[in-house]
């Protein structure tokens, strides 16, 4: 990969939660193949889901430095000194913020062209808002796919509203490794918790009482609840209803436990993963690992397991208690770019070369994402202005300096604040719907 003239190539990773952090630092990785001449960046963009530090320690990926930034403050830090390359790891209105920032900087600059290659992505599984998100993301000189599925989808959304589909770069999940499976003594199923899905307390409740009698019906099993966040913590969705406030109701046996930690390492012990839609049975089957996605609950967009239909991993919890072990489809796996086969190891070759061929050029075209003021001239202000951006991608008026680093009794303000607000949303919110309900 060609380096700016300090002899190092500068790569930034702008994340909005601890799951995009993951994405986008190990993405960077990938992209540079380990060349030990690189720089990372990381800019944590504040908001209601900003890691805690034993989220990024969970994550277990460092960078030359980390801090909490606005898209203001991130995009006066490029302006005055430019990486060479920037992954944008965020929900697609910040990532459309930051590209209508990032193109007027550009516009702005004595020196037109010089501007870094701008790659984005999706985290895992996109099974809701494709169009809606993909839109978001366009304008970056890179929109990675996870899988040969989702490349074809993407570029269709593209050429289907118009709009140049030449970013789409197919590619994989950037965190997937491991040991191939073999099965373990105590044989252990894991279920893969998720914060949002299902929502309900009925339905979280109805999931964490088949773990507990999977767990009596096979007293030499282990049966983990692998938890995303601790108490308080909040992860890319809003986690109302955490399973550690529910299991408080349960009498849990001793072989059936809630954990934390690296996916990757709990499934260094997993001899069955069972989740509803998580990313992690992805993670899973890449190592051929047995894995469920349940259908009790129905197969439902909302709750993105018809994502898995074709997989041969739909099953359910009295099929589990039976003793049954899903095989997944060879064709299917092969299309979500899980390579269990081995190519695994090529699938960000041609993300490399792109990104390559792209810091190689003398100039670079204009960032011109599809939407704009002809476009969408009725969503797009909304957009921006939610990241105090105007429709020229120049800050508003009032807008935060971020010439300087927050005071402690600022930082104690914003932990305070924070703090209030996932409050809020596991204690609060869930009383009041409740006495709606009534």
């Amino acid at each position: 990969m060609p380096v700016s003239n300090s002899g190092t190539t500068r790569i930034t990773v702008l994340a909005d939660s601890d799951t995009r952090w993951k994405w986008g630092a190990l993405t960077a990785s990938r992209l540079t193949g380990g060349d030990p001449d690189t720089r990372l960046d990381g800019r944590l963009l504040r908001g209601r889901a900003t890691p805690t530090v034993r989220q990024l320690e969970e994550v277990g990926v460092r960078a030359d430095s980390l801090r909490e930034v606005t898209a203001i403050e991130f995009l006066r830090e490029v302006e005055r000194e430019t990486p060479d390359v920037i992954v944008l790891a965020l929900v697609g209105g910040a990532v459309q913020a930051v590209l209508h920032g990032l193109a007027r900087i550009a516009e702005d600059s004595t020196a037109p062209g010089k501007r870094p290659v701008v790659v984005t992505g999706y985290v895992g599984v996109v099974y809701e808002k494709l169009a809606d998100g993909l839109l978001l993301r366009h304008g970056a000189d890179v929109v990675l796919a996870n899988s040969r599925q989702d490349a074809e989808r993407f570029r269709a959304v593209y050429e289907g509203v118009g709009a140049d589909a030449a970013s789409v770069t197919e590619a994989a999940l950037p965190f997937l490794g491991g040991s191939v499976y073999e099965q373990h003594d105590p044989y252990t199923v894991v279920f893969a918790a998720q914060p949002s899905v299902p929502e309900s307390r009925e339905q979280r409740t109805y999931l964490l009482r088949r773990m507990v009698e999977h767990a009596r019906l096979h007293p030499g099993r282990e049966v983990l609840i692998k938890l995303r966040s601790k108490p308080g913590e909040h992860t890319t969705h809003i986690e109302e209803l955490p399973y550690q406030k529910l299991a408080k109701g349960e009498n849990l046996p001793p072989n059936c436990r809630l954990v934390y930690g690296n996916m990757g390492e709990v499934l260094d012990r997993t001899d069955l993963l069972v989740t509803v839609s998580s990313t992690a049975a992805l993670e899973s089957l890449h190592r051929r690992i047995p894995t469920a996605v349940l259908t009790d609950l129905g197969v439902r967009e909302a709750l993105g397991n018809h994502h898995f239909i074709g997989s041969g991993c739909l099953t359910s919890w009295d099929e589990i208690d039976a003793g049954h072990s899903p095989e997944a489809a060879p064709e299917w796996v092969a299309r979500q770019g899980v390579a269990p086969d081995g190519t695994y190891d090529k699938a960000f070759d041609e993300a490399r070369d792109r990104v390559t061929e792209l810091l190689a050029q003398p100039e670079l075209p204009p960032i011109a994402p599809y939407y704009s003021l002809t476009t969408a001239p009725g969503y797009l202000p909304g957009i921006l202005a939610r990241h105090h951006l105007g429709p020229d991608g120049a800050p508003l008026p009032g807008a935060p300096a971020g010439d300087r680093e927050p005071g402690p009794v600022r930082q104690a303000v914003r932990s305070a604040a924070r703090g209030a607000y996932r409050h809020g949303v596991q204690r609060v919110a869930p009383v009041i719907r409740r006495m709606g309900e009534l």
